[in-house]
């Protein structure tokens, strides 16, 4: 492959190439595995960072392990709001989430807050609370929702004490590994209930190798104020972020029934039909993208009734022309996929969700019931309606490596729902480019005319699949020269080079 000014300008044998280009700078690369580098499409930097660099509460094996790791962080981190992310009591033998007196008796009048591995929750101790002002109806159990968002914004104000250079660290950390992980650009998905617009313009100035594109989740309600919206943030769109309901998890994702271990609810609506309606007509009106987190069946309906108004009024043709996208987008049935690849919405999607809480035993089933939980992550049903995919790791909801997210994509706990592993790996790379407005055809491939951006893998074993229960749309010969990838079944290709737009970001 020869490279020129950032650009792939020539692809074939050796002996050509040395030929054509005879004073090139030559980079043997002794068999690595070159290929696109990855998008993820659903990302939260500094939230990542600060989970690497801090309190990382996914290891937790129990409630017992998860506040001991909490007091342990709070002796050797004297100073400050603790801050940690990532617990999950449907994994623990108690499944008992902590409670604000486990905290207290952890951290005695220090402010702490830890989220929920879906960061729609969160437990907080006395001191934090009494900052948010909070008055709830149980004291002990984690916030959701408005009380969620307020503790949050406290929180938020406590952490502002750390200084810009930690600040800085965390972020770059978060990048950095993204980088060392194989990938080149990132979708931030920040807003006013996420993040704040400090952290985003903090993180847009930022200078990286990795690109970060930005979306602002929050609603507007004419062309003229998504327009004006835009200019005042930099963002790329008005999506991400932009919650019409909440997660499984936290027993907030906005559902037509009500959850089978938790019956007195059906989750949370943040968004009515009418507020998602203004907000997907102001933005196709202005030709920006709009978009939504969207989970739960209820909120999958309301924004779906929203597109077909705005068809209606639009054009379909308006509307595909825009981008909107769906993040996670976990319910979805045939009728409504088919509508939403005939308006060319993008499904931003996380198969790290189904990996993590799928299958008869896991959080999926515990919340819904075996049956409506092997509904959930249709990817195939997507796919198969034309609904363009783009695949994400919503870092640090789960672990920022995009290999596992192919895998977990073509390994789905529900028959008929996998993609093939080609599928996936376009999704997170030529796809991801899409999803992020960048529509020439080229980029996130490796030909002539496409941006330089690639990483190096070493692998030691490679495969051309399809899932076991699809019908294989291409041969498996060898001697077809189907392009091949990594097999990935015991380990993942470890990562040697990241390269965007030929400047090198890793290794």
């Amino acid at each position: 492959m020869a490279v020129r000014d950032g650009v792939v300008a020539w692809i074939g044998r050796d002996d050509v190439a040395r030929v054509q280009f005879p004073d090139a700078k030559i980079t043997d690369l002794d068999g690595g595995f070159v290929a696109p580098a990855f998008v993820d499409c659903h990302f939260h930097t500094t939230a990542t960072g600060l989970t690497l660099t801090g309190l990382d509460l996914r290891q937790a094996r129990s409630r017992k392990e998860c506040l001991q790791l909490v007091a342990e962080y709070a002796r050797t981190h004297p100073d400050g709001v603790v801050w940690g992310h990532g617990w999950d009591e449907t994994l623990w033998p108690e499944r008992t989430a902590p409670t604000t007196a486990d905290l207290d008796a952890a951290l005695g009048d220090r402010p702490a807050y830890l989220t929920r591995v879906d960061v729609h929750s969160a437990a907080a101790s006395t001191a934090l609370r009494h900052r948010a002002e909070l008055h709830t109806a149980d004291p002990q159990a984690p916030l959701t929702a408005d009380d969620h968002h307020r503790v949050r914004r406290a929180a938020r104000a406590a952490r502002a004490a750390l200084s810009a250079t930690q600040r800085d660290r965390a972020r770059r950390a978060a990048l950095d590994a993204a980088a060392a992980a194989g990938i080149a650009a990132v979708h931030e998905c920040a807003g006013p209930d996420v993040s704040g617009l400090d952290d985003w313009r903090e993180l847009r100035d930022l200078d990286h190798g990795v690109q970060v594109v930005g979306y602002w989740g929050e609603a507007v309600t004419t062309a003229d104020d998504a327009r004006d919206l835009l200019r005042s943030t930099g963002a790329h769109g008005l999506a991400g972020d932009l919650f019409v309901d909440g997660s499984l998890g936290s027993h907030t994702a906005w559902l037509h029934e009500p959850y089978c271990d938790a019956p007195e609810t059906s989750g949370n609506s943040y968004l009515d039909i009418d507020a998602v309606t203004g907000h997907l007509a102001a933005c196709t009106e202005a030709g920006i993208t709009a978009g939504f987190h969207v989970i739960g069946d209820a909120a999958v309906t309301t924004v779906v009734t929203a597109l077909q108004r705005v068809v209606d009024r639009f054009g379909s043709v308006a509307v595909a022309r825009c981008g909107h996208r769906l993040e996670h987008l976990e319910m979805v049935t045939a009728e409504q996929a088919a509508l939403l690849g005939r308006w060319g919405v993008i499904a931003s999607v996380q198969p790290g969700f189904d990996a993590l809480w799928g299958g008869e035993d896991g959080m999926y089933a515990q919340r819904l019931g075996p049956a409506r939980a092997r509904e959930l992550n249709p990817f195939a049903l997507l796919a198969s309606q034309g609904v363009p995919l783009a695949l994400g790791s919503d870092s640090p909801v789960t672990d920022l490596n995009p290999w596992a997210g192919v895998r977990a994509a073509t390994a789905h706990h529900t028959p008929g729902s996998a993609i093939s592993a080609r599928a996936a790996f376009a999704a997170a790379t030529r796809g991801a480019w899409r999803a992020g407005g960048v529509r020439d055809g080229v980029t996130g491939t490796l030909v002539p005319g496409a941006p330089a951006t690639y990483a190096v893998w070493d692998a030691d074993e490679f495969e051309v699949t399809a899932p076991a229960d699809a019908v294989q749309r291409w041969s498996t010969d060898p001697r077809s020269r189907v392009p091949v990838l990594p097999a990935l079944h015991d380990q993942f290709p470890r990562c040697r080079q990241t390269v965007h737009r030929g400047v090198t970001v890793h290794g």
